[in-house]
């Protein structure tokens, strides 16, 4: 009788967790009153504090939205790029909105929307340098993030640059740049173009190199979460509110890079 009952609440037990899982994230999203999203706040225009040290930023807007189209508020965490995926797999964030590239390899650790912005990589340089191409970087101290994408392409592009490594480029690299302490540097276009944009000294290289999609983040194993956060995604391209958000903080005359509506 004993084990007759031991196997009633197992086989229970194991109904329940199917239950919870069946439930998923969104419910359970409601149930608490708030989603937790995490945005990476180092660098303008994706994500930074203003005066107030409110979030704010692309990346910022794009998990307000969001977070309104679920219907409960947003609670945010300043992640850094080590940290995210590990924080979304353990549990303590619902999702990421932190400008995290879609690749292969973080594709098999998490699940990814479809894309939101688009990046690659780009020059950045002192005006006073005479850099017009990559070669031209060969002899000059490049300011690069350690062990990045960009590390890499530098390696092959450049590679007799004199390599000056940041472990987050905004905002150590982007200091150094202000300063006049290395002659350019190579980041994402996103943050290099919005830093050309405020600094009269510096100025862009026109190439972008790569064309790198970027996802919001989500553990794996809730399509019910995946679907909804793709619809919104899709609706946010297609209604327009992706190109105002993008002039609203790369400038009215820039030109955002091009999204296939879907959905």
């Amino acid at each position: 009788m004993q084990l007759r009952l031991k196997r009633y609440a197992a086989a229970a037990a194991l109904m329940l967790a199917a239950t919870s899982a069946l439930a998923g994230r969104i419910e359970d999203i409601k149930a608490r009153g708030y989603v937790r999203i995490g945005v990476s706040l180092g660098g303008e225009p994706v994500g930074f504090r203003n005066a107030s040290n409110e979030p704010v930023g692309y990346d910022v807007d794009v998990a307000r939205q969001l977070a309104a189209q679920l219907g409960v508020p947003a609670r945010f965490s300043d992640v850094s790029s080590d940290a995210r995926i590990s924080m979304l797999r353990s549990g303590q964030l619902d999702l990421v909105v932190a400008n995290v590239s879609i690749t292969p390899q973080r594709a098999r650790v998490v699940d990814f929307s479809i894309p939101y912005n688009v990046a690659g990589l780009r020059v950045i340089a002192q005006k006073s340098a005479q850099i017009k191409r990559l070669a031209d970087l060969n002899g000059k101290r490049v300011v690069v993030g350690r062990g990045t994408t960009a590390d890499a392409f530098l390696r092959k592009s450049a590679p007799q640059a004199v390599f000056v490594y940041t472990d987050s480029f905004a905002p150590d690299g982007v200091l150094l740049l202000q300063q006049k302490r290395v002659d350019a540097g190579i980041e994402d276009s996103s943050l290099l173009d919005y830093l050309a944009s405020k600094n009269s000294q510096l100025e862009t290289l026109p190439t972008m190199y790569g064309n790198t999609p970027i996802g919001i983040a989500m553990a794996k194993g809730d399509p019910a979460l995946l679907n909804f956060v793709n619809g919104f995604v899709a609706d946010y391209v297609k209604s327009g509110a992706y190109a105002a958000n993008y002039k609203k903080w790369w400038g009215s005359k820039a030109v955002p890079p091009t999204l296939a509506p879907q959905g």
